[in-house]
């Protein structure tokens, strides 16, 4: 063949990356000699740090091996079954005499490491690059460190570093995702400090069944209106409300269970109601549908949003400013030893006396003074305990007025921050998916702390009431009598009872 006329075209040149040997590598042999000591050293202690890291993480584990492999050798395997069989008798024992301290230093830390190990450890890295939380930088990975855990039954606390330049946001977008990788129904993501996470894996609901409402104290020595129990947080410990220097709103929609909170607020301020260190007052403009249930309790109730109800509220402002005329140079607050009780307002649906009246100027006179009592009422030992089922700015603009504020089931995300506040709803407080199962169950937000809280209030039941009333009053209520209305029956032609 003529190579002149061929159109054979030579293949570039093969291609292929300079390998990269350690830089280490390139050092003279005299100066490794030399640099030998030291590295032993830092391989010691990488190791020790390593071993350190794992008994502080499986402590319980790492003792029961090194419990075993040392009776063993003193006791045989024999004696290792006696000691076992007598060990899991006491345990047994415990658990059947005391189950709550059981559970509390037993079974929590026997369920953290086995979780951290099976479910988190193992998996942590796959989850991590399917989840796209892991960041490469000149083929280098750089992943989120997984921390301290904590299980707690009914959710795993888990403690995370994340990689540099990571943000919560980005956490936040893969709560979800992270929450099915786990096992868990839900994920919620807190910021501990800057870069560190924890994240609440949640298993089930501790909050499904509902709350019984505790007996009445016998006297009003352990009632303190700064720390009222009304209920039970999702950690189980009570869930207590501030009364004193703050005002409380409850948002939820219609069958979330509002009624609940004012009913628990009273049932634990029996004792001071009855001795007349608190006194009530309140309105409620569906004709006494829920404060009905038990007026005699109440200083004073009006039943409609009408002039009766603007007039009540206009007095309870000129309460706030006499009292803030005779405090003033004597008091920064109001205590029981002013001789003045304190005094709660209830308003059941606050949207109908000052968004939804008809008439503009009862509408505009009960905002007066509802803005009245709530920007100068907590000095002088007024507080308003408010509840409403819309939160628009429309509808209540001065939302930024109740300092606690409690948002129970509603129906959009954006509902959650107007009520909570900006940001809360990232932090986990969803109440938008509350379920319609489980009335009385709230997110709860105070000024001054950033994490919210969940919990349940008690359910007060009619018969609670009426012990209530008799408790407070002296004697049991007064109720009306249900007849049965009379049914015709078709083959006699008449009436019968």
């Amino acid at each position: 063949m003529n190579k002149r006329h061929s159109h054979w075209i030579d293949p570039a040149p093969l291609e292929v990356a300079r390998p990269r040997l350690p830089w280490w590598t390139l050092l003279p042999g005299w100066v490794k000699l030399v640099l030998s000591p030291f590295l032993l050293v830092g391989l010691v202690c990488w190791l020790a740090t390593q071993i350190g890291r794992i008994t502080w993480r499986y402590p319980l584990t790492i003792l029961v091996t090194a419990l075993v492999g040392w009776l063993d050798y003193q006791l045989g395997h024999l004696g290792l079954a006696l000691v076992a069989g007598g060990l899991v008798l006491s345990l047994t024992l415990w658990w059947w005499l005391h189950r709550t301290s059981f559970r509390r230093f037993c079974l929590a830390q026997v369920r953290t490491e086995y979780r951290r190990f099976a479910v988190y450890a193992c998996q942590w890295r796959t989850v991590m690059r399917l989840a796209d939380l892991v960041k490469t930088s000149r083929g280098k990975e750089y992943r989120p460190k997984l921390g301290h855990l904590r299980s707690e039954g009914w959710r795993d606390r888990v403690r995370v570093c994340m990689v540099k330049g990571q943000a919560p946001e980005h956490w936040e977008l893969h709560a979800s995702g992270l929450a099915h990788a786990f096992n868990a129904t839900g994920c919620r993501v807190r910021v501990r400090r800057p870069g560190r996470l924890e994240l609440d894996l949640v298993h089930h609901d501790p909050l499904v069944r509902t709350v019984t409402a505790p007996a009445l104290a016998e006297n009003a020595e352990g009632a303190d209106q700064r720390r009222l129990p009304v209920g039970r947080t999702e950690s189980g410990k009570p869930w207590r409300v501030r009364l004193l220097g703050t005002h409380l709103l409850a948002v939820g929609v219609s069958g979330a269970g509002k009624g609940s909170l004012p009913w628990s607020v009273v049932w634990a301020l029996a004792p001071l109601i009855g001795s007349g260190v608190v006194r009530l007052v309140g309105i409620d403009p569906k004709g006494g549908m829920e404060l009905g249930q038990a007026p005699e309790v109440f200083h004073r109730v009006v039943f409609d949003n009408g002039p009766d109800a603007v007039a009540l509220l206009e007095e309870v402002a000129e309460t706030v400013k006499e009292r803030a005329t005779r405090y003033r140079g004597r008091l920064r607050s109001w205590t029981p030893a002013t001789g003045d009780p304190f005094i709660l307002l209830v308003v059941d649906e606050l949207a109908d006396v000052i968004a939804y009246q008809t008439d503009k100027q009862l509408r505009e006179r009960a905002s007066r003074a509802v803005q009245t009592i709530t920007s100068q009422g907590r000095a002088p030992g007024v507080c308003v305990l408010g509840l409403l089922q819309d939160p628009r700015k429309e509808v209540i603009s001065f939302r930024h007025l109740f300092s606690t504020r409690v948002a129970m089931r509603l129906d959009e995300k954006a509902q959650v921050d107007m009520v909570l506040g900006d940001g809360v709803r990232e932090r986990g407080a969803t109440a938008h998916e509350i379920s319609e199962h489980t009335p009385g169950v709230a997110w709860v937000k105070e000024d001054g702390r950033r994490e919210p809280v969940r919990a349940r209030a008690f359910h007060v039941t009619d018969d609670d009431l009426g012990a209530l009333v008799e408790y407070i009053t002296g004697h049991p209520p007064q109720r009306a009598d249900v007849v049965e209305f009379p049914r015709r029956d078709g083959r006699a032609g008449g009436a019968v009872a």
